[in-house]
């Protein structure tokens, strides 16, 4: 998840469940789509946004009981996903994959971390079939039902990405990373009233939603309007959170992307907290002068 024009680009926002997604707000990019962070959950989830990069916390070998005054006992082998974890931190995907096949095929957790692996390698057919599989063994799982939404967004099927949004808030109603995923996929079918009422349920549930940078995420295919729209949509975001700098970015990529003017810039309240400063008075006013 560096934009100046529509030939380039700035690092996105948004994010898969584990593919939980890098911070937006702390480098601004085109709108993606998020997933919650392995710390929060046991399963791993992905992330709608450019720059895929996943970061997933290696489980750690159980310590034995007891203090020893002899020499360290050797540590016990690393389990499947164990092993699994730790090559996805190295960006070894297929390998990661390998790992986790040999856990319990009774695992949503494993089958989950799997589609994050192909998901990464854009290979998106094996990434749903894994997730299909998780949500068999466990249909309730939010982080699946995130991560499964974020596979439809990649491929353009914006309302069944939203059904899958809504499931998974469904069960975890205090998720902002789902919210926020679900405000940038109806930004991206236009619904834009209600994509920034969810990005505003996102930021009453995490003020810093827009700033996490702690998972990985898969780039929106959305035309430039679009993104236009998103990155308009996450400038107020960063507004609400306190970020100036960052959402001056995204109103300069709003700006290029023909999505907003300078005037209607100035009219919105949103932006009145801006209004001073010196970059966004020099955007302004450079634009003003084209």
């Amino acid at each position: 998840m560096r934009r100046i024009d529509h030939r380039r680009r700035l690092p996105v926002l948004a994010a898969i469940a584990t593919l939980v997604a890098f911070s937006h707000c702390a480098r601004p990019a085109e709108p993606a789509i998020r997933s919650l962070p392995a710390a929060q959950q046991a399963t791993a989830q992905p992330s709608s946004t450019p720059a895929i990069a996943p970061q997933i916390t290696p489980a750690q070998p159980s310590a034995a009981p007891g203090k020893s005054t002899t020499a360290a006992a050797p540590l016990p082998p690393l389990s499947p996903e164990q092993l699994g974890d730790t090559l996805m931190a190295h960006q070894r995907y297929q390998a990661a994959i390998e790992a986790y096949k040999k856990g319990p095929r009774d695992s949503a957790t494993l089958w989950n971390k799997m589609g994050i692996a192909y998901q990464l390698m854009l290979n998106l057919d094996e990434a749903m079939r894994c997730y299909e599989k998780s949500l068999k063994i466990e249909p309730r799982n939010s982080v699946v039902l995130n991560n499964l939404g974020t596979i439809y967004d990649s491929q353009k099927e914006y309302p069944s990405a939203e059904r899958m949004y809504k499931r998974a808030i469904k069960y975890d109603p205090k998720s902002a990373l789902i919210y926020k995923n679900l405000g940038t996929n109806l930004l991206t079918q236009h619904k834009y009233k209600k994509g920034w009422e969810d990005y505003k349920v996102a930021l009453a549930l995490d003020p810093d939603v827009f700033g996490h940078s702690t998972s990985p995420r898969v780039e929106n295919p959305a035309s430039v309007e679009d993104r236009g729209a998103m990155n308009f949509y996450m400038a107020k975001g960063c507004i609400r959170a306190g970020m100036k700098e960052q959402a001056i970015e995204y109103l300069r990529m709003a700006l290029n992307e023909g999505f907003t003017s300078p005037k209607k810039i100035m009219a919105d309240n949103e932006f009145a907290g801006l209004h001073g400063n010196p970059a966004f008075d020099q955007m302004i006013a450079s634009e003003r002068a084209q």
